[in-house]
């Protein structure tokens, strides 16, 4: 039973993504938190990617609102650039 428990990194990094879209089953899910009690370097691929999700949302939703383009100027890359140097240099 612990076999089918036992995932790796590369199978974590496919669940997590699935988990992100909503389209991973509940026993992967149970996979993947397993894995993380294990794997710290899943766990912050993790927590960045969610990060990134949430950055890219954010600027999809106020595009859509302001009906503009979905292209990014060069001072909104930079100021992702910044947001991402700000939450992750410390770590």
């Amino acid at each position: 039973m612990f076999k089918k428990l036992n995932i790796t990194c590369k199978q974590a990094v496919a669940i997590c993504d699935k988990s992100q879209y909503k389209e991973a089953t509940f026993f992967e899910k149970i996979q993947l938190n397993i894995h993380f009690l294990c794997c710290k370097i899943c766990t912050k691929y993790s927590k960045q990617n969610v990060f990134l999700t949430k950055l890219c949302r954010n600027k999809s939703n106020d595009d859509k609102k302001k009906q503009i383009s979905l292209c990014m100027t060069p001072s909104e890359k930079e100021f992702l650039k910044k947001e991402i140097e700000k939450r992750y240099v410390k770590e």
